[in-house]
């Protein structure tokens, strides 16, 4: 491996398994760091295309989504760093992928558990073609001042405290991303900073030594002195200390492996990382402390001594001349996300939506206040849950009930009305299900089912003002308004519409008053007497018996009822139960297989 530098300030990457929060964390270093251009070229997302909204600084900026990684390398070409967010059920062979792009260098892997033979694979593959993998079970690694991996430093608050926003003087390396955090802070109280540092995961078998990079660092000029933090287990340190012995590292190595308190237990130990299992002697903290301070480290006693070991090798290079101060600068302020500043108190935001009739923000939703399970339980139907929703309250059950029978009985009239015929037309071309509703739906209007708020208007402005039903017809007809509600092309006077029958059976049964409906009877017996077609039909009779409804329960004042009935909630009504039966007939279609539908000559008049 060796060579030098990983990362600059124009290092690009890809970002595989789209995680928000780890790729803002990125463009926000980039800002912090007064990077011109992001360092997240692309995204990864398996089977998803597109483009994802996030912030650079105070500029919103689209980053492409790709679903596969040969088409990401593609569109990116200059894009050399893989960061693999995968599970680690599948962060093997995304990672494999990626290695074998001509245009990808590095490859990060975050996620722990992968299995240890696919892991030894990529290890293979990557020494074999001149790569580098940084994990498994890593958080990444972080060039300061230049580009950083994922959530590598954890905070924006916690990068500036360690000051990476700028290079210092010391390369690091650490099992450990934990661990990196605390020594990233340590290394900042006590010497100009950190110019690169990596976790290279805590995976028995990970994908970079810590030797590979302690000997990358010492070809890093700007790199004046390396930390090293291992861990007891495994025998990763030993090649360090060949390394040393070997006469390969000519820098102070400050070193420290944790991990001494496991002699105090019986038996073995497994501490947090998979690699990190106290064994034989060697693979003992206090083993390879030794060992690493025989070959020339720099090891304190203890990790309390360890800030003190790295500030006197810092003091000794500068009292010879080897480090030169660093310039300090102010970095920029990264604009605080609205959903954080409202959070803290900082920033009101205007909502952009009310809503009053139900709230999914808790265990389960609520219609008006009333939870899913109680509606569930205590076993409401569908005209419960209207009342909910549509006039958000509990309505009694006869009022719930006589909204289940118009569901009921409007839900269809049949293939040849307006809108079922538009369904049947419009599935037969072979369009979905939506499209075919919708085309029902539309026709539904002032003379087609869309009668009964007019009905119960006009209705309801004729008997608060007492008219006599002649005196309301006769105005009507004066205005040039037929009366909604009343007339029918096929039910006469001898041959009642059933539905309007049965709803006044279960009104006058079950209604405290009905009072509405007695009126709207009253005007039908005068206009029969003008024409036998003109009968109390299912909009006049519902509109009517909606008024006796709101007005009898006794829950609505005269100004909601006024608002009902002007907002089109009868209406709202018919729509919702034919849609039942345009559903029906859409299905019908489809089952049936029928083909394209074209309407006969004969049945058309051509003329000019």
């Amino acid at each position: 491996m060796a060579t030098g530098q990983l990362f600059s300030r124009t290092t690009q990457a890809l970002f595989y398994n789209y995680k928000q929060l780890p790729i803002q964390r990125m463009l926000d270093f980039d800002f912090l760091c007064g990077r011109e251009t992001p360092s997240v070229a692309g995204i990864i997302n398996p089977g998803a295309e597109g483009f994802q909204k996030l912030f650079f600084g105070q500029e919103e900026i689209a980053i492409p989504v790709h679903s596969t990684i040969e088409a990401a390398c593609a569109a990116h070409p200059t894009a050399d760093v893989f960061i693999n967010f995968a599970s680690y059920r599948s962060a093997a062979a995304s990672s494999n992928l990626a290695l074998k792009q001509p245009t990808i260098r590095v490859v990060a892997i975050i996620a722990e558990g992968v299995p240890e033979a696919d892991t030894k694979e990529l290890i293979a593959y990557a020494r074999a073609n001149n790569k580098v993998v940084i994990g498994p079970a890593t958080v990444g690694g972080i060039q300061a001042g230049a580009f950083k991996i994922g959530d590598t430093a954890g905070t924006i608050d916690n990068i500036i405290q360690c000051k990476l926003y700028r290079p210092g003087s010391v390369g690091f390396v650490s099992k450990s991303g934990g661990m990196s955090n605390e020594l990233y802070n340590t290394i900042a109280r006590v010497t100009d900073g950190i110019y690169e540092g990596i976790a290279i995961g805590g995976d028995v078998f990970p994908g970079s030594t810590l030797s590979d990079h302690v000997l990358r660092f010492n070809n890093i000029p700007q790199v004046k002195m390396i930390v090293v933090l291992g861990e007891l287990g495994g025998r990763d340190e030993y090649s360090l200390v060949e390394a040393l012995k070997a006469g390969k590292i000519n820098k102070p190595v400050c070193a420290w492996v944790s991990g001494t308190c496991a002699r105090l237990f019986k038996s073995e130990v497994q501490f947090g990382h998979a690699g990190a299992k106290s064994g034989g002697e060697m693979e003992s903290a206090q083993a390879k402390n030794q060992a690493l301070k025989d070959a020339g480290a720099i090891v304190p006693t203890s990790y309390e001594a360890f800030e003190t070991s790295i500030k006197e090798t810092f003091q000794t290079l500068a009292e010879e001349g080897k480090i030169s101060p660093v310039k300090e600068i102010t970095p920029p302020q990264i604009p605080e996300d609205l959903n954080s500043a409202i959070k803290s108190g900082k920033v009101r935001a205007p909502t952009h939506i009310i809503s009053t009739i139900s709230d999914d923000r808790g265990e389960e939703p609520c219609y008006a206040g009333v939870p899913m399970s109680t509606i569930v339980e205590k076993g409401m139907g569908v005209g419960d849950v209207i009342s909910l929703l549509w006039f958000k309250r509990s309505l009694p059950r006869y009022c719930t009930q006589f909204i289940e029978i118009c569901i009921m009985l409007c839900a269809d009239h049949g293939p040849c009305v307006s809108g079922a015929h538009n369904t049947i037309v419009t599935a037969r071309a072979g369009k979905d299900l939506v499209s075919s509703l919708v085309s029902g739906l539309l026709t539904i209007g002032p003379r087609f089912g869309g009668a009964i708020d007019d009905a119960a208007r006009y209705f309801k402005d004729a008997y608060d003002n007492k008219l006599s039903p002649y005196e309301f017809v006769e105005s009507m007809k004066k205005k040039g308004i037929r009366v909604p509600g009343i007339g029918h092309r096929i039910k006469r006077g001898d041959n009642r519409d059933k539905r309007v029958e049965l709803l006044q059976k279960f009104a006058r049964t079950n209604f405290p008053s009905t009072k509405y409906m007695e009126y709207a009877v009253e005007v039908e017996t005068y206009t029969l007497s003008k024409a036998n077609n003109l009968v109390l039909n299912v909009d006049g009779a519902i509109g009517s018996l909606f008024l006796d409804l709101l007005a009898g329960s006794g829950m609505f004042t005269k100004q909601e009822i006024d608002e009902i009935i002007g907002i089109g909630y009868l209406n709202g009504l018919f729509v919702l139960a034919r849609s039942i039966g345009l559903i029906a007939h859409t299905f019908d279609q489809k089952r049936l297989k029928q083909p394209l539908y074209r309407h006969p000559w004969e049945d058309v008049l051509y003329t000019k």
